[in-house]
């Protein structure tokens, strides 16, 4: 019997019907004495090794600008400032469109000052 090849097996899989397929997985645990089904006890036993140790600290922020307020002015003014040649129709347009990201990959203290500016000026925030 001539060996197929990992394509030649998935191109004959996607021939099968779903219930042909489910019952060639049942047959092969049979088989091999294994089973398909996805390991959750195994993740749900807790983190073990290196992976254990607390996640890394973002280092790039981005600052969406989820609602413009009541102050819609002043927010397309903190926007004019934040970001760099924009026009008054583009920045109307961005303050418009929100929610819509308006510095990405900055780091924290720009995107908290960034922030505050634009909370001060009545506009809904968010850093992501």
């Amino acid at each position: 019997m001539a060996k197929l090849s990992t394509d030649e097996l998935l191109d004959a899989f996607k021939d099968l019907t779903l219930i042909e397929l489910s019952e060639f997985v049942k047959k092969f645990e049979e088989t091999f004495d294994v089973t398909a089904a996805a390991p959750v006890a195994v993740a749900a036993a807790g983190p073990a090794g290196p992976a254990a140790e607390a996640p890394e600290e973002k280092d790039e922020f981005n600052v969406v600008l989820e609602a413009a307020g009541d102050k819609k002015i002043q927010v397309i003014k903190v926007v004019r400032e934040l970001v760099s040649g924009l026009g008054l129709k583009e920045a109307k347009d961005l303050v418009e469109s929100a929610p819509k990201p308006i510095l990405e990959g900055v780091a924290k203290d720009a995107a908290d000052a960034a922030k505050a500016k634009l909370e001060d000026a009545g506009a809904k925030v968010s850093l992501t």
